[in-house]
């Protein structure tokens, strides 16, 4: 491996960090989930608006390329709509776990979208995701609905990584970022009256902010946004998707951790759950070996 990809492998691990409190910051924001999507992205357009500017960077779009941008934004603000419901119905801890399965999503999407091979280790190594899972619902099962939420968040994560993954090799992270930031808001926007006539009982839609929110939204949408999903693009040109996915699922740990420290005994779970989230998290240390091993057979297939 060399340093280059080297530091692009730690820069990753340091935005799965950072994303690992996102679960964390959605709880402890008062606002219901597609609100705080809402604001989340809203803050994040004008953020990356105003980078851009002072970096006077190129923000021009083709309409054809604008409106597939803002589709995958689309994809976007569903995924962190239930990502953010699954933790308020269950725990911060339920959710990440579920997140894990991003790999899973991926090894099966990927190919079909960019007509590729399906690699008989990809599925492997979602099949032990799956084992995992299993684990985890067969002691957990009182947070299914949770825990559903949050694989339904997972495939539409595996989705858009995807097909950002295609859309990094002809725009810039600035256009990307900015276009699937504001559709995303928009999306939020339009949807938040819908929500709350059909599928929230009747309930207001909640605009005003307490307490710290203002604190934590502007770190949802600056840090965990702005910066880290900029970043996350950028990696995009460098990095294997499927590879970022899979380090994406250490996010749970990180998650984990940060949730235990912030809400004590809130979090903590049996130890069955963090057996199967374990099993969950294995995958990522076989990953590289194995897409090591199989790019090294390649080679020698090709020599000989």
């Amino acid at each position: 491996m060399s340093t280059s990809t080297f530091k692009d492998y730690l820069h990753l691990h340091f935005i799965v960090l950072i994303w690992g409190f996102t679960a964390i910051l959605g709880l402890l924001i008062s606002l219901p989930s597609l609100e705080l999507v809402f604001y989340r992205t809203l803050i994040a357009t004008i953020g990356v608006a105003l980078v851009a500017y002072f970096r006077k960077k190129d923000l021009v779009l083709a309409i054809p390329d604008l409106l597939k941008i803002a589709g995958v934004g689309v994809l976007i603000s569903l995924h962190w709509i239930f990502f953010f419901w699954s933790a308020r119905v269950s725990t911060a801890s339920v959710c990440l776990a579920g997140m894990a399965t991003t790999s899973l999503w991926t090894a099966f999407i990927d190919p079909i979208v960019n007509r590729t091979k399906v690699k008989w280790y990809e599925v492997a190594l979602g099949l032990l995701v799956i084992s995992g899972l299993l684990v985890i619902f067969q002691f957990e099962g009182g947070y299914w609905l949770g825990l559903s939420m949050a694989l339904i968040s997972a495939l539409l994560g595996a989705l858009f990584s995807v097909l950002n993954g295609r859309l990094t090799q002809k725009h810039t992270p600035y256009q990307i970022t900015l276009v699937e930031m504001a559709s995303a808001c928009l999306f939020a926007l339009l949807f938040l009256p819908v929500n709350a006539q059909f599928l929230s009982e009747g309930e207001s839609i909640q605009w005003a902010w307490k307490g710290l929110d203002w604190f934590w939204l502007f770190l949802l949408g600056g840090v965990c946004t702005v910066y880290a999903f900029s970043a996350s693009v950028e990696l995009m040109k460098r990095l294997p998707v499927f590879s970022i996915n899979l380090t994406i699922n250490l996010e749970p740990v990180y998650g984990i951790l940060l949730a235990v420290m912030v809400f004590g005994e809130k979090e903590k779970m049996t130890p069955q759950f963090y057996l199967g989230t374990l099993i969950i998290l294995i995958s990522v240390l076989i990953y590289p070996v194995l897409n090591y091993w199989n790019k090294r057979r390649k080679a020698v297939r090709t020599l000989g």
